[in-house]
């Protein structure tokens, strides 16, 4: 049953009585398994995880309130049981987390017998290691592009989830910007989606945003057709240029051309792409001239 604490009693700490605690294993090796083992670059979900395993087993005490006075003749019954109580939070706390580093990094670590001066210790040593990370999801999260091979839904909960880590390393994306990060994802395909969104007064959300690219996606594929590019003149245009490809002459007396195709015309490599890509299957000609089949 949950507890809650009266209104008055907002600004004092109190400890549940010693009959009311949860009961925890004698071995913690079956909840370390559910932690992360802390590598560098993963320390927040590290932390993450060690902060909300700890409060589950109810050993956060001594990550949440400082070292209660040490115990004197005159201590109360309650004051005793609050500083022995914090004792054992403290010591497999700190058990806890150096079960859950990797032993390179344990042994670069100062040492430190408390808990919550532990858990600082380890964040200022991976403060660097956070930002380097940081800086690559930003990068990553603005230059994505939706290459079709999966659903839309699918590109924008990706994009989300690197904005999501962002938050976790202090740097929060406004939905704002994650929503325009996303249409600026988007291939030519949804060039007319994009001039609709812009020239709308009202700002989507990004549940409003997936909802609509998804509509979107599937009316592009409705309309997806077959497109067929033929081999017909004498010239291939590239980079401004015409460039014509006399067939091969005989070598010799009596042998014929290995050429194919009639003089005058480009013998081209026409590969299909086997990729569905927003509907439409295309036909690439590749700018490499077959002189031999």
């Amino acid at each position: 049953m949950l507890r809650f604490r009266p209104k008055e009693d907002l600004g004092v700490l109190r400890f549940r009585p010693k009959e009311d605690l949860v009961t925890v294993p004698v071995s913690l090796h079956s909840h370390a398994s559910n932690v992360p083992t802390l590598t560098g670059p993963n320390f927040s979900e590290w932390s993450e995880h060690i902060q909300f395993t700890l409060g589950v087993l109810d050993l956060d005490m001594a990550l949440l309130v400082e070292k209660p006075a040490d115990i004197t003749d005159e201590s109360s019954e309650e004051q005793v049981y609050n500083f022995n109580s914090w004792e054992r939070s403290n010591r497999l706390s700190l058990m806890f987390m150096k079960m859950t580093i990797a032993n390179n990094i344990k042994t670069s670590l100062p040492h430190n017998t408390n808990a919550l001066g532990y858990l600082k210790a380890v964040e200022d040593h991976f403060k660097s290691a956070d930002k380097s990370l940081a800086g690559t999801i930003m990068a990553e999260l603005t230059t994505m592009k939706y290459d079709g091979n999966r659903g839309v839904q699918e590109h924008i909960l990706n994009m989300s989830d690197k904005a999501a880590k962002l938050a976790t390393l202090g740097m929060k994306v406004d939905e704002s910007f994650l929503v325009q990060f996303i249409l600026n994802s988007l291939p030519t395909q949804f060039g007319p989606f994009k001039i609709h969104y812009n020239t709308n007064k009202d700002k989507w959300s990004l549940n409003e945003l997936t909802n609509m690219c998804v509509q979107e996606e599937v009316r592009l594929r409705g309309k997806g057709h077959h497109t067929a590019l033929a081999v017909t003149q004498v010239a291939m245009k590239k980079k401004g240029k015409v460039k014509k490809y006399p067939p091969k002459k005989a070598s010799g007396p009596g042998e014929s051309s290995q050429a194919h195709g009639n003089n005058g015309f480009t013998a081209l490599n026409i590969r299909k792409e086997t990729e569905l890509v927003h509907g439409i299957i295309e036909m690439v000609i590749r700018d490499e001239v077959m002189n031999e089949f």
